[in-house]
């Protein structure tokens, strides 16, 4: 295949930035995406041009770091897919594409196709865990769960945390990440107990760290790369009118 890549190109967090075109051959229809820009950096590379910097980790689109806006769309053209499993045999031969980073306020630039998401661990620092001493792994069978609750706390799992949803969001809303995470520990026995001040203190974060509001146009679950539905959104919405209308002691977990 012959593809000619227009690419964003920023030095530093401080640099405009600019689209930098280059024509590139021999790209196997059965490579990944981000195994043709691995082609595309050894070019480059041998002719004294400054690789493109992009993040990846696993490449099985389990960790959520190949963060892309490829022609408009978070992820690339197909559905519930990360960039990562997204191949070339989805473009056609000739063909222009334009990759970009994430772009919200809340996601800075780094360099080049890469941009802090850090913004997401502050946000799981301030709830998303459960603070309970376990101790050794229970049997599978000790807490009892019900099958529908149980597939519904998986699909809410599923999440990734990549920011595919930010970036489609005309508000650079974080909504549909920050539902996940409150909807899939509150539905479990063990995120009980600190479930009001869990929503109450992500929602805090998420708005401390200039994430938009969610104006419920789905932009989010179109793009997200596991199909996450916008009803953990309204879910999350109810968890939070919850405990907004109960004592706080009783969401500090106070006596």
């Amino acid at each position: 295949m012959k593809l000619k890549l227009r690419v964003w190109r920023q030095k530093n967090s401080t640099d405009r930035g600019r689209l930098a075109e280059y024509n590139v051959d021999n790209i196997s229809e059965h490579m990944s995406f981000l195994e043709m820009l691995d082609v595309v950096n050894e070019s480059l590379a041998g002719q004294g041009i400054e690789p493109i910097a992009f993040d990846s980790d696993c490449r099985e689109g389990i960790c959520g770091m190949c963060s892309l806006v490829i022609n408009g769309i978070p992820h690339g053209p197909e559905r519930g897919t990360a960039t990562c499993q997204l191949h070339m045999r989805k473009f056609k031969d000739g063909e222009t594409i334009t990759i970009e980073p994430w772009r919200a306020k809340a996601f800075p630039p780094v360099k080049d196709l890469t941009v802090d998401r850090s913004a997401f661990d502050r946000i799981i620092q301030a709830g998303g865990f459960v603070s309970v001493n376990t101790g050794s792994a229970p049997d599978a069978n000790a807490t009892l769960i019900g099958k529908n609750i149980a597939e519904t706390v998986m699909d809410a799992a599923a999440c990734i945390g990549c920011g595919a949803c930010v970036a489609a969001c005309k508000n650079a809303s974080a909504m549909l990440f920050v539902a996940a995470k409150v909807s899939h520990l509150a539905l479990l026995p063990q995120g009980e107990v600190e479930k009001k001040a869990r929503v109450e203190n992500m929602v805090a974060r998420m708005d401390a760290e200039k994430f938009g509001n969610c104006t419920n146009q789905s932009e989010c679950q179109a793009v997200c790369p596991k199909e996450i539905s916008v009803e953990f959104i309204a879910r999350m919405n109810r968890e939070y009118f919850k405990a907004s209308l109960s004592p706080k002691s009783e969401i500090k977990g106070e006596d």
